[in-house]
């Protein structure tokens, strides 16, 4: 195999295929970027095993054939090369040479019938989701997902797609976020599917507003394509909770506050909170709400008033102060509603103003209170 190409252009494309290796494995060949050349082009792909990643690069063809290239390796002397044109050589003996003008470098491949064969994309459906669409709903969602792998549904997001509607719930147990587009125009797909967080996540780095993005459904697999690079991921073969039982509809206490006020407070507040409880308490009335903590071990304690409006009886309601920050941080009005019953019963945290064509409920589940 002989290529020729520009070295910031394979820079570019290594880095987004360095998303799709794993920090750490048994197995060598997952460390390496696998490069397929023949007359249709020059692709690259590296895999985890559970995310695949598929790129062209723009390349002048010698010689066609394949190489599994240490990523790395070849990632930091093409980042620390100025722009120039960089030549890929590999023997029959996966001996390769990287030259340019200021210099040879060699290194050792490794064998291509070891590196994992693409996944079967059988029966794929579109889906119809748009970028922008899908990289809001991942900023979002994407903070509830759950870190426990005994229980594998809540390690992934939710995606129900329907005909005009597409509903995208995540939940640790603790917090739970249900995001809704009214406006979703449905195509193949229809049904529930679970999306893994390592791909989420991939999707939020690479995709830009302007982007386009093509997302398919298989029988077990969801494969993208962004600007032209392909994402194949499994998606996660479990049940997902039924979140609506768990929705309350009868919390008769509203309380509304302005968002960064609140999220200050209790910013400034926690810091004197026990360190593995983080609890805070909210005193909630007609006119102002009290955000407190007292860590008797620390003999350290605080308390603030912010001003807010009570529809209801006072209440007095504890929460884990690290997740009632990631609430507040993962929605973007200037007011927030609260729809509290009891000071045990799971909250509702809404904007006070939806975007269009979208509607956002947060949910989160109280602490006791040591006082």
């Amino acid at each position: 195999m002989r290529i020729s190409t520009s070295s910031e252009e394979l820079l570019k494309v290594l880095q987004t295929l360095s998303k799709g290796t794993p920090a750490r494995s048994t197995l060598p060949i997952l460390s390496c970027v696998l490069f397929e050349v023949d007359n249709s082009g020059v692709s690259l792909r590296t895999t985890d095993l559970e995310i695949a990643i598929h790129c062209k690069l723009e390349a002048s063809i010698e010689k066609p054939g394949a190489a599994a290239i240490p990523l790395q390796t070849l990632m930091d002397i093409t980042g620390e090369l100025s722009e120039t044109r960089i030549v890929l050589n590999v023997d029959d003996n996966q001996k390769i040479e990287l030259i340019t003008d200021s210099g040879v470098y060699d290194l050792m491949g490794k064998s291509v019938e070891e590196f994992p064969a693409l996944p079967e994309v059988d029966n794929r459906k579109a889906s119809g989701i748009e970028a922008k669409i899908l990289k809001e709903i991942i900023q979002t969602t994407a903070f509830a997902i759950s870190k426990d792998e005994l229980k594998p549904a809540l390690t992934g997001v939710l995606f129900r797609f329907e005909t005009n509607r597409l509903t995208v719930v995540a939940t640790d147990g603790h917090r739970l976020v249900r995001y809704i587009r009214n406006d979703f125009e449905g195509k193949e797909f229809l049904g529930d599917v679970i999306i893994p967080k390592k791909f989420l996540n991939l999707m939020n780095s690479i995709l830009i507003g302007s982007d386009s993005v093509q997302v398919w459904m298989g029988d077990n697999n969801l494969t993208a394509n962004v600007s032209g690079h392909s994402i194949f991921t499994r998606t996660i073969d479990e049940r997902f909770p039924d979140f609506e039982s768990v929705i309350p509809a009868d919390n008769d206490k509203e309380v509304t506050v302005e968002r960064k006020a609140l999220l200050s407070a209790v910013k400034r507040v926690s810091i004197f909170s026990n360190r593995s409880t983080q609890q805070i308490a909210l005193d909630v009335s007609k006119e102002k709400t009290i955000v407190r903590t007292e860590d008797p071990e620390k003999a350290s304690k605080a308390k603030e008033e912010i001003s807010s409006k009570l529809n209801g009886d006072d209440i007095t309601v504890g929460y884990n102060a690290a997740y009632l920050k990631e609430v507040l941080m993962h929605i973007k009005s200037q007011n927030i509603v609260f729809h509290l019953k009891t000071a045990i019963s799971a909250g509702l945290i809404y904007p006070d103003t939806q975007e269009p064509g979208g509607e956002i409920t947060m949910l989160l589940m109280p602490i006791r209170l040591n006082d």
